[in-house]
Order: C-alpha cells, then sequence, then structure tokens
C-alpha cells in the first residue's frame, strides 16, 4: 500500500476514475483540539451492533448521526436516526460549505477511541446519497492512516495519513470505483473524531 506524497493543499490528487482534495490545515491546532473535546464530550455517542456474514457483534467505534431534517441514515444493516444540529458541527458545516460548494444535510461522526477501533473496506455508495455523492470528511484528534482501493484496477491503492484539523474531500466517481477503510493499528494511539458530511436525499 504506497503512502502518498500530497499536493498542495485542496489540488486535486492524480487518481484514475476518482477526485480526492486534501486541506492538511483546514482547522487550526487551537480550533481542533477545541472541536475535538467539546465533540467527545458533548455528543450523544452510541455503539450498534452489526451483522457481517450472519456473526453479529459491536461496531469497532462509536457513531452519532445529526442532521437538519428528520430524515434517517441506513448502512450495514443499521438506521440511524439523526440527532439535531448541534451549534459546533453547523460551525464546522459552514467552513466546508466554502470549499465544496455542496448543501450537506446530515453528518455521521465516529469515535475511534484507540488504535482498536477501526472501519472495515466500505464505500458511501448508499441510495439515499444519490450517485457520485460528495463526502466531506473532516478529522481531530490522532493521526491515522486512511487506505483506499479500486474495485477493478489492483495496483491502484494509496494510504493517507489524515491529520487532526484535515479536511478531506471525495468527489466525482470516488464512492462508485473505489473502496476506503480505517485499519486496526497495535500503535498506541489517542482517539480520533471523524465526520463525514453528506448530503441525503
Amino acid at each position: 500500500m504506497q503512502l502518498v506524497q500530497l499536493p498542495p493543499d485542496g489540488t486535486p490528487l492524480d487518481l484514475p476514475d476518482a477526485r480526492l482534495r486534501y486541506f492538511k490545515h483546514f482547522f487550526s491546532p487551537d480550533e481542533a483540539i477545541t472541536y475535538f473535546s467539546l465533540l467527545k464530550e458533548t455528543i450523544p455517542w452510541r455503539q450498534d451492533p452489526i451483522t457481517v456474514f450472519g456473526k453479529t457483534y459491536d461496531q469497532p467505534r462509536l457513531t452519532a448521526l445529526h442532521a437538519n431534517n428528520t430524515k434517517p441514515y441506513r448502512y450495514s444493516g443499521i438506521s440511524m436516526h439523526p440527532n439535531k444540529m448541534t451549534d459546533e458541527l453547523n460551525e464546522i458545516y459552514q467552513r466546508i460549505r466554502r470549499v465544496s460548494n455542496v448543501e450537506y444535510t446530515s453528518v455521521l461522526l465516529n469515535l475511534y477511541r484507540d488504535g482498536k477501533d477501526s472501519n472495515g473496506w466500505h464505500a458511501d455508495n448508499e441510495k439515499e446519497l444519490g450517485k457520485s455523492p460528495t463526502i466531506a470528511s473532516v478529522s481531530f484528534g490522532a493521526e491515522r492512516y486512511f487506505h483506499l482501493k479500486h474495485r477493478n484496477l489492483k495496483d491502484a491503492r494509496l494510504k493517507l495519513l489524515l491529520h487532526s484539523g484535515s479536511l478531506l474531500l471525495m468527489e466525482g466517481d470516488t464512492q462508485e470505483k473505489w473502496l476506503h477503510q480505517l485499519p486496526k493499528t497495535t500503535q498506541p494511539l489517542q482517539a480520533r473524531i471523524n465526520l463525514t458530511f453528506r448530503k441525503i436525499i
């Protein structure tokens, strides 16, 4: 898995069938620390059971859904009904809108408590997201490696180190053509909060 040398902030990565833009310092270090603390303490985190290949177990992370409407979000057999957007989430959303030009309706939050928490290979391609959705991914807290692989091109694989305060925009056909994951690691890591803004139609 190749570790990619990232281009300047906001410059699309040179990838087949995908458009990724990374902003390493989208939020300042002080903002990242403040948002991490507020979200960790105020978000109503939950741990849902998930069924994979007939076996049910607790997801290896905590999650929450917030939205400016009441539309649920369903993935992997889980149905989440949203909480209201908080002031902090609205602040973050307004910052992202300036560079993505997308009217997001919802944000799925993930709390990775340590390196044992993870998210397996998947794409954000549920029907309620529509065709070629733009996903805006914000990271606060510990740095983690984010892996991507093309569905059909065996050699098209890469990993990105997502920094605290960063923004990753996944646009175009990324969700249709690629899969992504946040793998487990044996390294001793502190907690990380990830926010993925999306438009549920």
